[in-house]
């Protein structure tokens, strides 16, 4: 008679804290928010398993605020977690072993929907030399950020979304940055959310070239004032011109068609796709103004009616 000899692999069972901590340690980022030590926990206890393994000690069904709370106070006696300094107590955490970390990753983490953006995003294209002080984010204003953040959860946890919140797990909740470490942060809220790129192995996000282009006209006093404006369109305009045609061709308002128009047909005599287009939105009689930020001046384009309130330096 012929045996068959059978082997069976034997599954460890696991410590939730132990799955928790090798769930944190698999993200490629220096802070974890309350929100997503949220997702975290609550889908492990809801699965009771990580990778395969099962996972022991879950003596309920669904995780709740009095679990959570429970093990963030171990993850932080074992100091896996660390309080993150200058936001308010339990909105971010440092993690074990991730101690140069970049602000504006940081910034991006807390506030998903933000990005780096005006003179920081015209740094990080290397469209200016000047290192700002400041960190420029661009963020939905309040009503509207709390709409994504509510679609945000839904995607995240499908039906179980209502279940998450009667167990009062921590929400997906804006948080007010002003300043980490010695750097103040700028926030910018518009209803003008604008175009942006995730940058390669890092989690932070930048405007893209045409939206940091776009944003300089629309907000010079955040990017160097006017006269560093031109000076960059002077100088990268003509590499860029594509890219900043089709974002404010298809986001850009008509007064921003008007200054861009000017500036690369009257002052860089390059012509493009647009210009015929873009021409018909200059109106005669009216106070339009080249910089933003700047009182009306009687001197003007003729060609596309735009005040150049610019202050000479000479």
């Amino acid at each position: 008679m012929l045996y068959v000899l059978r082997t069976y692999s034997i599954v460890k069972p696991m410590k939730i804290l132990k799955a928790i901590t090798l769930s944190i340690g698999e993200l490629e980022q220096p802070v974890i928010t309350s929100y997503q030590l949220g997702l975290i926990i609550f889908n492990l206890y809801k699965t009771k398993i990580y990778k395969g393994e099962p996972i022991t000690n879950i003596q309920k069904e669904v995780a709740d605020s009095t679990i959570y709370n429970k093990i963030i106070r171990l993850l932080d006696s074992d100091g896996i977690l660390i309080q993150y300094k200058g936001l308010p107590l339990g909105a971010a955490y440092s993690l074990l072993g991730r101690s140069h970390e970049s602000i504006e990753d940081v910034v991006c983490i807390i506030d998903p929907f933000s990005y780096v953006s005006h003179l920081s995003a015209m740094e990080f294209h290397g469209l200016t030399n000047r290192g700002p002080s400041k960190l420029f984010v661009s963020s939905p204003a309040p009503k509207q950020w709390k709409i994504f953040a509510l679609e945000r959860m839904g995607k995240d946890l499908k039906k179980d979304c209502k279940t998450y919140q009667e167990n009062k797990m921590p929400l997906l909740r804006r948080t007010v940055i002003k300043k980490i470490g010695r750097r103040e942060i700028h926030r910018f809220s518009s209803v003008h959310w604008g175009a942006y790129k995730n940058v390669k192995g890092r989690s932070m996000r930048v405007s893209t070239i045409g939206r940091t282009f776009l944003d300089m006209l629309r907000n010079p006093e955040l990017c160097g004032g006017i006269d560093h404006v031109l000076d960059v369109f002077d100088k990268h305009g003509r590499d860029y011109i594509n890219l900043i045609v089709d974002e404010i061709d298809q986001h850009g308002g008509p007064i921003d068609k008007v200054r861009a128009g000017y500036i690369f047909d009257e002052r860089l005599g390059l012509k493009f796709e647009k210009e015929k287009s873009w021409i018909k939105f200059a109106q005669r009689g009216g106070s339009r103004r080249l910089d933003a930020s700047s009182e009306y001046e009687p001197v003007w384009s003729e060609k596309w009616c735009l005040s150049l309130n610019i202050i000479s330096e000479n």
